[in-house]
């Protein structure tokens, strides 16, 4: 421990970040730490970190606006991938895990620490997304991880820590949810979402909007524009990343749209329950698939989707700085060059409704596609077409029956 004498902390101001502090000095001779905090879209929650981070015993606070990067280069490239976890959740704290651990690396090698510490469980999934990218981008760097070795063996006695040591908190033994919030979800975790009978309490937990039982009785219609898989344009108006995502956050919040409520298997074993709210996210998903439905090919649009699954199992695990993470990604960008065009949604009461679909390399045809007269499509062709790809099948049982004709 001797040899610790500087350590930067991934720092949100929670109740795990705020008593290590105070924890590193105790037990690490007095060192220095250094507490860094990505902005990924926590919005309030970093008012007044940097006054906090002092007073607990840091010697400064780097505040990393990460948000544009955060959409553009992490979950824009997911959501072209289509990639979901275990059909639900679209991976908001997985993918914000590599973008903050790499800037708490560049800001560690800058001021020559020692080690990084991290404030995530032994239970837990970010333990893994963030040693994973510090393992990419400081090989050599110690690693600091306080829950697999310190003397508190829950978030009770966590907050008895805190208030022996004057820690201000802003929450308490009532609202102890664990939350993980950023620009594009919100989960919420522990308490009574620990046992999966219990039905969420929506009108104490929900922050990023309502239940669609509270959504408006009249639907928002949107108009959603991409441009090569990327959404550029709502409604006509041209946004980028970030401002896209809050404007569809608060559409989608106001409609109901976007609570998922799961038990996920994590990657370390144990199945978690936990509801996340992503309603902007949903939004775009949804319209994204719409957009591909009429743009890709029928093999690309199926392969892609078997991508997806293996995509997302990458974000999730933590393995976004991987070789097959970069390829898959350069695979999906290939099939996104001409996914673009316009998406019209209805949004309802917790329901996102098709409303209508239209690209400039959109592949439906209405004259082939038609069930009225038409001249460019003989039907009679699928006789032959039906012979061909059934021939296997006759095959098969034109065997068994003589099979069986020899066994009377």
């Amino acid at each position: 421990m001797s040899e610790i004498k500087k350590v930067v902390l991934a720092y949100s101001g929670g109740l795990d970040t705020s008593i290590i502090i105070p924890w590193l000095k105790e037990n690490y001779n007095g060192c220095e730490v250094i507490a860094v905090s990505g902005d990924v879209g926590q919005g309030t929650e970093l008012d007044g970190l940097e006054e906090k981070a002092i007073a607990t015993g840091a010697s400064k606070l780097y505040i990393a606006d990460l948000k544009k990067e955060f959409v553009d280069d992490y979950v824009y490239p997911t959501l072209k991938a289509g990639a979901v976890y275990e059909n639900k959740y679209l991976l908001g704290t997985s993918f914000a895990r590599p973008i903050i651990a790499k800037r708490i690396v560049e800001i560690a090698l800058a001021e020559g620490a020692d080690a990084i510490c991290h404030g995530c469980t032994g239970k837990g999934n970010d333990q893994v997304r963030f040693e994973l990218a510090i393992k990419r981008f400081a090989p050599q760097m110690k690693i600091i991880a306080p829950w697999r070795t310190w003397e508190f063996k829950s978030r009770e006695q966590e907050i008895e820590y805190a208030e022996q040591h004057n820690i201000p908190l802003k929450i308490n033994r009532e609202t102890n949810y664990s939350k993980d919030k950023n620009l594009w979800h919100l989960s919420h975790e522990g308490l009574d979402l620990e046992n999966p009978w219990n039905e969420p309490m929506y009108d104490k937990i929900l922050e990023m909007g309502v239940s669609p039982e509270k959504a408006p009785d009249e639907a928002t219609y949107i108009t959603l524009s991409f441009e090569k898989g990327i959404p550029v344009a709502l409604n006509g108006e041209k946004l980028d990343g970030p401002a896209m995502v809050a404007a569809l956050n608060e559409l989608g919040g106001k409609n109901g749209i976007g609570i998922a409520d799961m038990v996920e298997n994590r990657l370390v074993g144990m199945k978690s329950r936990g509801v996340y709210e992503t309603p902007g996210g949903t939004i775009l998903y949804h319209a994204h698939n719409k957009l591909e439905e009429i743009c890709l090919d029928r093999d690309t649009y199926h392969y892609k989707q078997q991508v997806a699954i293996r995509f997302a199992e990458l974000v999730y695990f933590g393995q976004w700085y991987t070789p097959l993470r970069e390829a898959l990604s350069a695979f999906v960008d290939s099939t996104q060059e001409k996914v673009t065009g316009d998406v019209r949604l209805k949004l309802y009461k917790g329901n996102i409704i098709d409303a209508g679909v239209k690209s400039p390399y959109s592949l439906y045809d209405e004259d082939i596609a038609t069930f009225d007269e038409d001249e460019v499509y003989d039907q009679n062709d699928s006789a032959g077409f039906i012979n061909l790809f059934g021939l296997p099948i006759k095959v098969q049982a034109m065997k068994e029956q003589a099979a069986a004709k020899q066994d009377q």
